[in-house]
């Protein structure tokens, strides 16, 4: 086992080290986190460039890390290495060639070996719907390698380290299950070290901790796995992650203030990501049936059906699942009232199947969408939500708008941000682009975030009216449904006028009857007259 001196790169400048993240004889994984460095710009981690054990700390909290400074002996710890002649002095990584003429194959001072990259427990199969890499593809590590889909979620696998892809071995369709081999990469030693070849002797790639615990024999890993097991009941308040962790735990979403770091000093590791993320997708099959009951409400009785007849029982979909469990605290903690409205669109109708003939096709939707982000800025109590205690209004200065689309998976509700800036042709652009990626399941957690207000249509399937659920923490939804001819008096005669139903749901502990009544008597009349969205 040979020392490597882990020196600081070039980090775009100096500055002070705030927290030393190893101790003497931990084992680290590539891109752990070594030292945390603050400069008057920002704080960043460095991380190790590959696996190992620390042999020596050579920095101390406080020092100036600057380019080249020694922070760390490493010892990298391959079979090869085992085997070869023990080197106790420290070398660098770029002179080992010559102090040792006949390094091993994955030695850190090999210049490269070829890696077999498998896929790690993604917490259940599923199949590949994306290879996101080709042969000759330089990747870093976490660039994701293939997106595989499963009746849960779709997700990326990321590379565990950088390195060249030599080999594609996995294509669209295959099933994507734990040690499914997906692409050979040559790399430099390091990433050697971190998951091994296909001749080496067989053992996961390292991203799961529990996969990993054996290889952690220290003092300090010990009180990590005993840490880990403890139930997290409060979010931690100081959050310690790199920056890798920090851009997977975007990627999936996760608030890291909710997870368990097992790492040194409870620091959060990429691993403690994704043991989260598996938990919490089997969580939701056994949450959504506690929703029915509690607040003191009596529970459903439980009956068997088959005995007045055969059956068959049919799993929810997830997402059907998680939406229910949304509506139902919603319908159970804001007191609903609907208002019930009419616009006469006979004019607007005219004008969209004008455009149309000229080549622009619209649906009503975007003049429904604009006509509602006018009458939000005239009366800004509908673009607000009630802080959490409901002893206050947080008036919002933006203007995100959601629409409802329904799937064949359920009902999926993109967002279409800064609506008010938008003219109908960016609008029908901005919905055909999200009502597509969600009939495809390929929506992401942020282009379903942050609506201000929310918009349900039925027009194209049917009805007179309905009483759509508020999407908390939103204080109204706006029910639209299919237009129809009728006679309407204007003074003189009766004309046939092309109605448009509304309905319109509201929070009553945010906004009163009267108000209601305001906003769809504003809606029927921009929507009346299309030119007043001009004003």
């Amino acid at each position: 086992m040979s020392d490597n001196i882990i020196k600081v790169p070039d980090l775009g400048g100096d500055g002070e080290i705030i927290e030393i993240c190893v101790q003497v004889g931990d084992r680290v994984e590539a891109e752990d986190s070594l030292i945390v460095v603050e400069s008057d710009k920002a704080s960043m981690d460095v991380p190790a460039p590959f696996a190992g054990t620390i042999s020596e700390i050579l920095v101390k909290v406080g020092d100036t890390a600057s380019e080249g400074l020694e922070m760390v002996k490493l010892s990298a710890d391959t079979a090869q290495t085992k085997q070869s002649e023990s080197v106790e002095t420290a070398a660098e990584p770029e002179p080992a060639p010559e102090s040792n003429p006949a390094p091993s194959a994955s030695s850190p001072a090999n210049a490269e070996s070829e890696t077999l990259v498998k896929v790690p427990d993604l917490g259940g199969d599923g199949e590949v719907i994306e290879i996101c890499v080709q042969v000759g593809d330089e990747i870093d590590a976490e660039d994701a390698i293939i997106v595989v889909e499963s009746d849960k979620a779709s997700m990326e696998v990321p590379a565990p380290f950088a390195g060249t892809v030599t080999e594609v071995l996995i294509k669209t369709g295959d099933n994507a299950g734990e040690g499914v081999p997906m692409i050979k990469m040559k790399t430099g030693s390091a990433p050697a070290a971190a998951q091994p070849t296909a001749s080496a002797e067989p053992q996961p790639a390292p991203i799961e901790p529990s996969q990993n615990e054996t290889a952690k024999p220290t003092a300090a890993a010990a009180a990590a796995a005993a840490a880990d097991s403890q139930i997290i009941s409060t979010r931690n308040k100081k959050v310690h992650a790199g920056p890798s962790v920090r851009r997977i735990a975007r990627e999936f979403g996760v608030d890291l203030g909710e997870i368990k770091g097992s790492g040194p000093r409870a620091r959060i590791l990429k691993e403690d990501v994704q043991e989260f993320v598996k938990t919490r997708l089997k969580q939701p099959v056994q949450a959504a049936p506690v929703a029915t009951t509690g607040s003191g409400i009596p529970a459903i009785p439980s009956i068997d059906f088959s005995k007045f007849g055969p059956v068959k029982e049919v799993a929810l979909t997830r997402l059907q699942q998680v939406g229910g469990a949304n509506l139902h605290r919603s319908w159970l903690n804001v007191p609903h009232v609907t208002q019930f409205d009419e616009a006469d669109i006979t004019e607007m109708e005219a004008f969209r199947k004008a455009q149309k003939e000229q080549g622009v096709k619209m649906t009503p939707l975007p003049f429904i969408i604009k006509a509602c982000t006018t009458a939000l800025k005239r009366m800004p109590q509908f673009n607000a939500s009630l802080n959490p205690d409901g002893t206050a209004l947080i008036y919002k200065e933006y203007c995100h708008i959601g629409f409802a689309v329904d799937t064949p998976d359920g009902l999926l509700v993109p967002v279409i941000r800064d609506a008010d800036k938008m003219g109908l042709q960016e609008l029908s652009k901005q919905m055909v682009e999200l009502a597509g990626k969600a009939q495809q399941k390929k929506l992401s957690p942020a282009e379903m975030q942050g609506a201000c207000f929310t918009i349900s249509s039925l027009g194209s399937v049917g009805g007179t009216a309905f009483t759509p659920i508020v999407n908390a923490p939103e204080v109204a939804i706006l029910g639209v449904s299919k237009a129809g001819l009728k006679p309407v008096w204007d003074g003189s005669e009766f004309k046939p006028r092309l109605m448009l139903p509304l309905s319109l749901s509201y929070d009553h502990r945010a906004i009163n009857g009267a108000d209601a009544a305001r906003f769809t008597t504003l809606l029927s009349k921009l929507m009346g007259d299309i030119r007043t969205l001009l004003l």
